[in-house]
């Protein structure tokens, strides 16, 4: 019976096995699908499907059964897709305004900012020297210059050396339920148990096999619980260019910051690049430096890093490249990301930038220092294998 929904479901690369196939039969033969055709969807999504990510093409195969509904509609879509997630090229820099670029560093931008600030009384939008809106001047927001400091506004076009502001972002939830299964079955894998703690759990089978062996007079044998020995630190990107994917590192947060999941979890916050702070709130007011962090960490702990990696190279590689203003760090960014990966034995970070933006970019810096895998559940499930088997790294251009 149905036979051909079997060879369906083979064809969308469901592995659906003979026991499998028969158990469905003998739910069938049973009753369990209600004589309806939702309770057959139901039994047999239930039966046939070991992982939640394969839910559409068991859909799919489900109405090209049942619905008559063949592949050149699903095909067009996918063709359409494609198009989509291949924009046309940003625009190119100008050699003026290379030129430009190369010939402000950090210190001589923030000399300048100051400048302008004690000579500046009015308002200026569209300008090219004022602090100002629109304009093609390195001070203000929603500009063109590449490379200057962003004052107020939201961020978003990726060229801001510095922010001079208050250092103050949405926390990221960790009350999110929707789409938090599939994160959550990716991360199960990040799981070594063992026992520890006082004898209070009860070994069902070591009881019987001693109460046999003590001639039937029953002989109660007790375990530590097995518990979870991991420990993890995971630390995110919040606020400007990670503002669209803030819903995505909240459905993470969440099922990473679930109660018990861990023997240790701690969580931080920072701006673009790891400095010489992260933080444990998104206000960003008591930081924790992070020479104690590491001081009190154990090098078998697991560390997740969360973050487009996308930022001004300037801000990466420079000593005092700080994207916050008020704040000079001693070291640059890449040097502070070299301490983390040289004090843990196992780090991840995680991406959810498209990867074909990876090549060609700070990114690409980033890539090269700490394993990398985009923020997908095929980029955690091969973070959380490295994680814990350890093994090569990905390298940019696989998929």
């Amino acid at each position: 019976m149905f036979i051909d929904f079997l060879y369906e479901l083979r064809a969308r690369k469901l592995h659906v096995s003979a026991h499998e196939w028969m158990t469905l039969m003998q739910g069938l033969a049973l009753g369990l699908h209600d004589s309806s055709l939702d309770g057959f969807y139901q039994l047999a999504r239930s039966v046939c499907v070991k992982d939640v990510a394969h839910y559409d093409a068991f859909d799919e195969a489900f109405l090209a059964y049942f619905k008559d509904i063949h592949g050149d509609a699903l095909a067009l879509t996918e063709e359409l897709m494609r198009w989509l997630q291949d924009p046309a090229q940003r625009r190119q820099l100008s050699a003026e305004e290379r030129a430009l670029l190369e010939a402000l560093d950090l210190d001589e931008l923030r000399r300048r900012f100051e400048e302008r600030l004690r000579e500046q009384t009015d308002r200026h939008d569209r300008g090219n020297r004022w602090i100002g809106t629109g304009g093609t001047s390195p001070f203000g927001n929603g500009g063109t210059f590449p490379g200057g400091i962003r004052v107020g506004g939201m961020g978003g076009g990726r060229s801001a050396m510095q922010v001079a502001g208050e250092r103050r972002f949405r926390a990221y939830r960790k009350d999110v339920v929707l789409d938090v299964r599939q994160i959550d079955l990716a991360l199960r894998d990040l799981c070594q148990l063992g026992r520890e703690g006082a004898p209070d759990e009860l070994d069902i089978d070591d009881t019987v096999d001693e109460t046999c062996k003590n001639a039937g007079e029953l002989e109660l044998v007790f375990h530590p619980p097995r518990r979870n020995r991991v420990k993890l630190i995971l630390m995110m990107d919040v606020g400007g260019t990670m503002d669209p994917y803030a819903e995505l590192v909240s459905r993470l947060f969440t099922a990473a910051s679930r109660s018990g999941r861990f023997a240790r979890f701690r969580s931080y916050y920072f701006h673009n690049c790891i400095y010489e702070r992260v933080y444990e709130s998104a206000h960003f007011k008591e930081g924790v430096p992070v020479p104690d962090l590491l001081a009190h960490s154990d090098r078998d702990e697991r560390l997740v890093i969360v973050g487009d990696a996308w930022m001004h190279p300037a801000e990466l590689l420079q000593p005092g490249g700080s994207i916050f203003y008020s704040h000079y760090n001693r070291s640059a960014g890449i040097d502070w990301l070299r301490r983390l990966r040289e004090h843990f034995r196992r780090i991840a970070w995680l991406n959810p930038e498209p990867k074909r933006f990876w090549g060609g970019s700070t990114i690409e810096l980033i890539a090269g220092v700490i394993p990398m895998w985009p923020l997908t559940i095929d980029g955690i499930e091969g973070a959380v294998r490295y994680l814990v088997r350890g093994g090569r790294t990905p390298a940019l251009d696989e998929d």
